[in-house]
C-alpha cells in the first residue's frame, strides 16, 4: 500500500527485454535499505525489486502491465515517480493507493491558473463513475484532488510544489498517465452493484 506521496524522482538507466521486460532505475534512496522483494511505487505502479546496486534498483514488468500502463513507453532517461511502501505509523498524507492501474487517463487541455497548473483528463467510460468532485485519485502515483467532474472528463491543479517534486509538471495535451480509481470508490460501487434494494 501507498499514500501517493512521491518521495523521490527516479530516472531509467537501463531497459532490458528479457522473458519480461527488466527496468533498472536510478534512486537517491539508500538502496542498502531496499530489501529484493520490496515493492516501490514506479510512476503509480506497484513493482518488486528484484536487484540493487550503490544508487539504483531493478524491477521486471510482465507484458500485462506493459499493456495497461504507460510503463511500455520508457526508456533511458525517463523520469518516473518513487513512493516505498507505507509502514504502519507512517503519516498518511494522501490516500490510500494499491499500485495497481486501473486504466490510462489523457490529458485533453493544460493550461496555467494563477501560480499553478490546470490539468482536464480524459478517462474511459468505464471508470468515469468512480471519480467524484473533491474526491481523489492517483496519476502516475500521485494523490490528487478532483476539481471538477463532467462525464468522462475531470479537472485538477498542480501547485508549484507538486509541479517541481512529481513529474506531473511537465504533461502537455495528449500526455497519458496511469490512473488509479480511489479505493473507497471502488468498494462503494462494487456494493451499490451488488446489494439489491
Amino acid at each position: 500500500m501507498f499514500t501517493g506521496i512521491v518521495t523521490d524522482i527516479g530516472t531509467i538507466t537501463a531497459r532490458e527485454q528479457r522473458g519480461d521486460t527488466r527496468f533498472r532505475i536510478r534512486t537517491a534512496y539508500d538502496t542498502a535499505t531496499i530489501a529484493i522483494g520490496a515493492s516501490i511505487a514506479c510512476s503509480g505502479v506497484c513493482l518488486t525489486v528484484v536487484q540493487t546496486g550503490a544508487d539504483w534498483f531493478a524491477v521486471d514488468v510482465s507484458a500485462e502491465t506493459l499493456s495497461r500502463s504507460n510503463l511500455s513507453g520508457w526508456g533511458e532517461g525517463s523520469k518516473v515517480n518513487l513512493e516505498r511502501s507505507l509502514r504502519v505509523g507512517d503519516e498518511l498524507g494522501g490516500h490510500i493507493v494499491s499500485g495497481h492501474v486501473d486504466a490510462l487517463a489523457e490529458v485533453v487541455e493544460a493550461k496555467p491558473e494563477g501560480d499553478s497548473l490546470r490539468l482536464t483528463f480524459r478517462v474511459p467510460a468505464s471508470l468515469a463513475g468512480f471519480v467524484a468532485e473533491k474526491g481523489s485519485v492517483a496519476l502516475d502515483g500521485v494523490s490528487l484532488t478532483v476539481n471538477a467532474v463532467d462525464a468522462d472528463r475531470f479537472g485538477i491543479n498542480l501547485i508549484p510544489h507538486t509541479q517541481a517534486v512529481t513529474t506531473l509538471g511537465g504533461l502537455k495535451q495528449g500526455s497519458k498517465v496511469n490512473f488509479e480509481v480511489d479505493t473507497l470508490a471502488r468498494y462503494v460501487a462494487r456494493l451499490r452493484d451488488w446489494v439489491k434494494p
